[in-house]
């Protein structure tokens, strides 16, 4: 019975994988072909956008999405529109991933007191709610797509940071790490020829379960007026633009809405699979890696020998 549930419970994890992979590749190929998929340009206001009453049109076969508070085809302008947040979303996650490893790392290779100043700040800024932050330096920077994008990473990279440090506390007492110490290896050369090829892994997890956070900024900042700026449309300011309609013509809040809401969860179910996954087999290493174990003592001689 129990095994039964397991088989049932892993068939639909590996359905729920499937089809978020499924989500993002057609997210994604939307964005890319927008050009060539949108029936209009994303700023044309059409001659028959909006109904007599002036509000916007309802989805119907000339028009699949409906359209927005101008008359524009609400189709063009969620796949223009991906365009930007994907952008944002991935760019700015980069970034805080590699500021976040970068400085989470080498704080992990540091001791004493230099060590407890870098997680002091760390811990300092995380105290700061993320978009809190993130808006409090677009009134610094001002709004626009790139500066979004930057924005964005400097509000999120501190909780990988935190990670990191843990991590590289971590990887410091494995046996090849000691065995380059007791070889005269120092910190430099056991961050950028050790640490960093053992993060690296890592830090493709942190890129696909942080998209999810950054888009869902991306989308916050434009909702409030200080991330990607019209014309450029954007998951965040469709919403903005059609707020005032949403009791007359829900679907213009809706329908980005819910693309925000799918492409979020389907980067947290697989950045959750890559976690899981990156997990187990740091744990076979561990095991590998143990006390007394033939591996060590093959790193070792390795290492002996200039390798």
């Amino acid at each position: 019975m129990l095994k039964n549930r397991w088989r049932l419970g892993g068939h639909a994890r590996r359905f729920g994988l499937m089809l978020s992979l499924a989500v993002i590749v057609l997210i994604v190929l939307g964005a890319v072909l927008a050009p060539v998929l949108a029936p209009y340009s994303p700023d044309a206001q059409l001659a028959n956008g909006l109904s007599v009453d002036g509000l916007p049109q309802a989805p119907s076969w000339s028009h699949w999405f409906g359209t927005d508070n101008l008359g524009r085809s609400l189709l063009s302008r969620v796949l223009y529109g991906a365009q930007a947040t994907l952008l944002v979303g991935i760019v700015s996650n980069t970034i805080a991933v590699l500021i976040g490893a970068l400085i989470g790392g080498l704080a992990g290779m540091l001791e004493g007191r230099a060590q407890a100043a870098v997680m002091r700040f760390v811990d300092l800024m995380l105290a700061f709610p993320a978009l809190i932050l993130a808006i409090a330096i677009a009134s610094v920077i001002g709004p626009s797509l790139w500066n979004a994008a930057l924005i964005i990473a400097l509000a999120n990279w501190t909780w990988i940071a935190r990670v990191a440090y843990t991590k590289t506390l971590s990887i410091k007492e494995r046996n090849y790490m000691t065995a380059a110490r007791m070889l005269g290896a120092g910190r430099w050369y056991l961050f950028t020829r050790h640490l960093l090829m053992h993060l690296a892994p890592i830090m493709l997890v942190w890129e696909t379960l942080g998209i999810a956070t950054t888009v869902q900024m991306s989308a916050a900042l434009s909702f409030l007026g200080v991330g990607v700026q019209p014309p450029t449309p954007s998951w965040g300011n469709i919403i903005h633009d059609n707020q005032n309609y949403f009791t007359v013509a829900p679907w213009t809040v809706l329908i980005p809405g819910v693309f925000i809401l799918a492409l979020s969860l389907s980067f947290n179910i697989v950045g959750e699979y890559l976690h899981e996954r990156m997990e187990n087999m740091e744990a076979r290493g561990a095991r590998e890696e143990a006390p007394g174990d033939k591996s060590g003592k093959a790193r070792l001689e390795e290492l002996e020998h200039g390798g």
